[in-house]
């Protein structure tokens, strides 16, 4: 079964600052990408050039601009990418509400809920918790 995966694991896996969590993250995104079981939303793209390219508290960016487009143009070509519609929109609106998530969680929530996916990998939930179908798994525990 395919799962999706959240922001937090795409920019570990560039991010030599935590090295257990860059090689976690790479660890699962390899075997996704082998297995094709993995697929990232739209948002996580967005955010992930907004988060690498952002200048760091010590100074410097994980990622120069030129090379967070070229992350990103590889990983449109190594994962299924997922697009927002209607639909999916007005799942977020209804999960923002029921689960109390902030707009961004209940957002990637309803690509995983509205694309079948039963899983999504992310640190930035409560690891083992289920919103409808959707089971939270934090790959760094």
């Amino acid at each position: 079964m395919a799962a999706l995966l959240d922001t937090n694991v795409l920019v570990y896996r560039v991010d030599p600052r935590d090295p257990e969590k860059q090689e976690c993250a790479r660890n699962l995104m390899r075997r996704g990408m082998e297995e094709g079981s993995l697929r990232i939303p739209h948002q996580a793209l967005i955010e992930f050039v907004a988060a690498t390219t952002r200048p760091l508290p010590k100074g410097g960016c994980l990622l120069t601009p030129e090379e967070a487009r070229r992350e990103v143009d590889e990983l449109m070509l190594q994962f299924p990418i997922l697009c927002p519609d209607e639909g999916l929109l007005r799942l977020a609106l209804r999960g923002w509400a029921a689960y109390s998530l902030s707009w961004f969680d209940a957002h990637l929530w309803a690509y995983a809920e509205s694309f079948g996916l039963t899983t999504l990998y992310s640190e930035d939930f409560q690891s083992g918790r289920v919103y409808g179908t959707v089971r939270i798994e934090n790959p760094f525990e």
